[in-house]
């Protein structure tokens, strides 16, 4: 069995990052977010939901797999480097109140509150949530504030985030396989003459 290639993602002025985030059932990066709900407060308002999720937007270093429409599999990975990087054009280019749902429809009832890369996996704020880092991850907590997209979330209809972005390295491996393709539909149409 042939090993999938592996693509490592990049940020340059063309390819220039994460423009929207989307809410999706199950994240190519393997991560549910936990849902925060049902926080007391004891002033005037007793049971209020917060509607707060926390995930991963990218984790470093992990191997994410890809498809063509083709069906050749490959992998895709971000480093630290591009992690930080991602993370950071997205929070300048004002980004937090783009978000999709399954990648297919914009919803306006979605904002990113905080943003941060975990620095010390040890002493980190997503230690609180059981979110398991290593170091080097993008963490997000967004609001859902659309009551629609909020009782999907507590119905696990979305479960992480998934990024919507135009990334370096992709293309190589895409031009291959449609080379791939082509040369086989030549060799089959030459075998039949």
């Amino acid at each position: 069995m042939e090993k999938r290639q592996c693509i490592e993602m990049l940020i340059d002025s063309e390819y220039n990052g994460v423009f929207a985030m989307s809410l999706v059932d199950k994240p190519a990066i393997e991560e549910d977010f936990v849902k925060l709900s049902e926080q007391r407060i004891e002033l005037k308002i007793v049971d209020e939901e917060k509607r707060i999720v926390i995930g991963f937007a990218l984790v470093p270093d992990k191997k994410i797999v890809r498809r063509t429409d083709k069906g050749t599999e490959y992998d895709i990975m971000f480093s630290k480097q591009t992690v930080v990087q991602a993370a950071e054009l997205f929070m300048k280019n004002l980004k937090g109140n783009e978000f999709t749902l399954n990648h297919d429809e914009k919803t306006n009832g979605v904002s990113v509150i905080e943003s941060w890369i975990v620095e010390d996996a040890k002493n980190d704020k997503s230690n609180i949530y059981k979110l398991g880092a290593k170091g080097g991850e993008w963490c997000l907590i967004s609001k859902i504030y659309d009551d629609k997209v909020w009782e999907d979330v507590k119905m696990d209809k979305y479960n992480g985030y998934s990024l919507e972005g135009k990334f370096k390295g992709s293309e190589d491996i895409l031009e291959k396989t449609k080379e791939s393709e082509e040369m086989k539909a030549i060799k089959e149409l030459f075998s039949k003459i």
